[in-house]
């Protein structure tokens, strides 16, 4: 069981005040009417493909569905990120950071400052972390009330300070009855739908029919029906996490024979995706989802700027980054030094530092940054004395062209599927 000196360090997220609404559980949530629901090809697609779980079908009528969501990333996607992530798209999903079940247990007294979230960050995901299912289920029961739209599992992340003294993450993947058992006592204590994030193996439990095998028994032994799947296995000694995202190799063909393999499950891939085509070629090929982590974070503009139109067939955004960084500036006033000497100024502006990636003006702009955390005190005189760095151009221009991606690495996948998983007599014993 992770030590909770160590969930205190890693998972904290800092969180204005004014989000406290969120406790109230009938807050009042953006809509889709049926006419735009089925005049959407894609919806129609995951309609018809899958049996929804009524909770299902109550966020679904919501909020469109999650074609497209930025992955959960410690020490990233707080709420910071978040915000102005939601400044750029209107329909992504958003992930918290990973929150380990023991931080929310023994902070509850103060879980605002772990849990809370402004009210335009709907739709957002909760991940959580652990290996004790007395707390995981606490875990769930303190969560509720701020109203978080649907709870993931962590059983994905290879870092040491997780997988090996938390015992929790990618090590998971070995003990599936575990899993199954933490995701019955997650479901069993929220009113919104579950899902489990993992590798495609660990280690040397790296074969297509172990993954079956693990997705099985969860699948079979708990209400998950949704696996976002890193496509890569987790090398869980003697590589770093950064590590564990390059080294590995990609194995998409993985991802896609679970699609044939498991029709009544919907499967997100993640994993080496970093452009919008990629992202609508993945989900051509048949995935119902596709999470992007760290190209979401160091070239939002970019990236999240396209999501809406090119994903969701939705109006395109129409702000320039002169006036997301307006909007966003105001989220920095009410937020600045909320907790005392927290959030300082460095980090309000940390997600800021990819927002005009390959500009002109950015390298400028950014040692223009360093100087100004020295002398800065508000967001105010920050913006003031650093984006004289950026043209008018950029600062006032609407978004161009989305970058090209490697748009058919999806369908040659697909022509390398390993052969179909048939369930083993002992798996359907232990089922």
């Amino acid at each position: 069981m992770m030590k909770c000196s160590a969930g205190h360090t890693l998972f904290a997220s800092l969180t204005p005040i004014y989000s406290v609404i969120l406790k109230n559980p009938g807050r009042s949530f953006l809509s889709i009417s049926s006419t735009n629901l089925t005049k959407s090809r894609k919806l129609l697609h995951c309609h018809q493909k899958h049996q929804f779980y009524k909770e299902d079908i109550m966020v679904a009528t919501r909020y469109p569905p999650p074609w497209f969501s930025i992955a959960p990333m410690m020490d990233f996607t707080d709420n910071h990120y978040r915000t102005l992530a939601r400044l750029i798209s209107k329909h992504a999903w958003l992930y918290t950071e990973m929150i380990a079940a023991e931080t929310i247990v023994f902070q509850k007294g103060n879980l605002d400052r772990f849990l809370a979230f402004g009210p335009e960050q709907h739709p957002i995901v909760l991940q959580i972390g652990g290996s004790d299912l007395d707390n995981i289920a606490k875990a769930t029961q303190l969560a509720n009330p701020y109203g978080y739209d649907e709870i993931n599992f962590n059983c994905g992340c290879p870092s040491p300070k997780v997988a090996g003294k938390g015992c929790f993450g990618a090590r998971l993947m070995l003990d599936p009855k575990f899993v199954a058992d933490a995701m019955s006592v997650i479901s069993a204590n929220t009113n919104v739908p579950v899902s489990v994030k993992c590798r495609i193996g660990v280690d040397n439990h790296d074969s297509y029919n172990e993954l079956c095998d693990f997705i099985y028994k969860v699948s079979s032994q708990s209400p998950t029906k949704h696996f976002i799947i890193h496509s890569r296995k987790a090398l869980l000694n003697g590589i770093s996490p950064k590590e564990n995202r390059s080294i590995p190799p990609l194995k998409y063909e993985f991802f896609y024979a679970l699609v044939r393999d498991f029709p009544d499950l919907r499967f997100t891939i993640n994993g080496g995706i970093n452009a919008i085509d990629e992202v609508n070629a993945a989900l051509q090929e048949g995935a119902d989802g596709v999470m992007v982590g760290r190209a979401a974070y160091h070239n939002p503009w970019n990236l999240l700027g396209h999501i809406d139109s090119a994903v969701y067939d939705a109006p395109p955004n129409t702000l320039t980054r002169r006036q997301i960084l307006e909007k966003y500036q105001v989220y920095c006033d009410q937020t600045l030094g909320l907790y005392g000497p927290k959030p300082n100024l460095r980090e309000l502006i940390k997600p800021l530092l990819g927002f005009f990636h390959s500009e002109p003006g950015n390298g400028l702009w950014k040692r223009k940054a360093d100087a100004a955390f020295q002398t800065c005190t508000t967001v105010k005189s920050f913006f003031e004395e650093t984006l004289v760095a950026i043209p008018d151009s950029v600062l006032d221009s609407p978004l161009t062209a989305a970058p090209i991606g490697f748009s058919d690495v999806f369908a040659d996948a697909k022509t390398i599927l390993p052969p179909p998983y048939a369930v083993r007599e002992e798996e359907l014993l232990y089922a």
